[in-house]
């Protein structure tokens, strides 16, 4: 008689009809077993392994850089209107980026858009966004604090959040992360230029890197001193500031002072503080109906005209085209 096959404890094994199932029974089902608890073994290592490979923060921005990860469709969430319940609102510029698997937000123009693996979601200062979880998804969140940078990787399995890794690392040296976020801001006008937006994010995700890898190493006391004046800069941009004012807030001479930007940064005093004031004047322009006076007055501009044709020489237009051009094309994405 042909050898068949027959089915014992989930696996096929070899069936003779003139061989003993009294023996051949209990030897499949134990294989059969022993088989089962391998391949809950295997699902656990490689479970295990998945979760190892996000806790490398690194590593995932590597992969969102050069690959497989790529990075596909750069979204901004909406900085007017009212903040809805439950909504994630901070004070400080952040990233959600979906690593694996999709999500919805609310905060794309209204509408519940679903953000798939390499997408990634922008929030301004002070925006807020909606994210709805409902299948399993893996995000990478990174917040942009003036002094740190905080990121964060969470896996939602569908029923319940887990944390797989939290991980802050200190903003120290050049100023360049604070500049590209400076430019994903203008991108707003301008969402439908993806190539350019994404070459953007890379450059800020490759900063992030480039941050993490680097060994902190304590600060040099005049490197210590200018990040420290530019930080009260940036505090206290609207109040009339100056490097006299400035110098006799850290006991130093204005001239020292002017020594320091030279130094060690890339721009002098009046063009950093002038930036400063710029930049916060821009997002008054695109979220509130100030006038343009009363807009220089609170960016610390005393003289309205000054303040116009420093807008213009930086922008190209005029603190009322900036505001018009940005609500324009704000309406014509919803």
């Amino acid at each position: 008689m042909n050898a068949g096959h027959a089915f014992h404890a989930g696996i096929w094994t070899p069936h003779y009809p003139l061989a003993d199932e009294s023996v051949i029974a209990p030897q499949a089902a134990l294989l059969g077993v022993a088989f089962f608890h391998y391949q809950r073994y295997c699902f656990s290592l490689c479970a295990q392994q998945r979760i190892n490979m996000y806790h490398d923060v690194s590593h995932q921005l590597s992969r969102l850089i050069t690959g497989p990860t790529a990075l596909h469709q750069i979204y901004f969430a909406n900085t007017g209107g009212l903040t809805p319940e439950l909504a994630y609102q901070v004070s400080f510029p952040r990233l959600e980026i979906v690593l694996e698997g999709e999500f919805a937000d609310s905060s794309i123009g209204g509408a519940d858009i679903p953000l798939m693996a390499g997408d990634v979601l922008y929030v301004p200062a002070g925006s807020w966004n909606f994210p709805r979880w409902q299948t399993p998804v893996t995000t990478l969140s990174i917040l942009f604090g003036k002094q740190q940078l905080g990121f964060s990787i969470v896996h939602w399995d569908g029923k319940q959040h887990q944390n797989l890794t939290k991980q802050n690392v200190a903003r120290r040296g050049p100023r360049i992360g604070a500049f590209l976020l400076h430019t994903l801001n203008e991108m707003q006008m301008q969402p439908q230029e993806q190539q350019t937006a994404r070459l953007i994010v890379a450059s800020l995700l490759s900063h992030c890197r480039d941050l993490l890898g680097s060994q902190i190493q304590t600060a040099s006391r005049s490197q210590a001193l200018f990040e420290a004046i530019r930080d009260y800069i940036d505090d206290h941009y609207a109040r009339p500031l100056t490097r006299e004012s400035v110098a006799q807030a850290f006991y130093i001479s204005p001239n020292y002072l002017s020594h320091l930007f030279q130094k060690i940064g890339t721009i002098g005093f009046n063009e950093y503080l002038n930036a400063t004031r710029l930049e916060h004047a821009k997002t008054l322009l695109k979220g509130y109906d100030l006038k343009v006076k009363e807009v220089a007055h609170s960016c610390g501009f005393v003289d309205s005209n000054y303040f116009c044709r420093l807008f213009r020489k930086n922008t190209e237009r005029s603190p009322s085209e900036y505001r018009r051009q940005y609500h324009s094309q704000l309406t014509e994405k919803n």
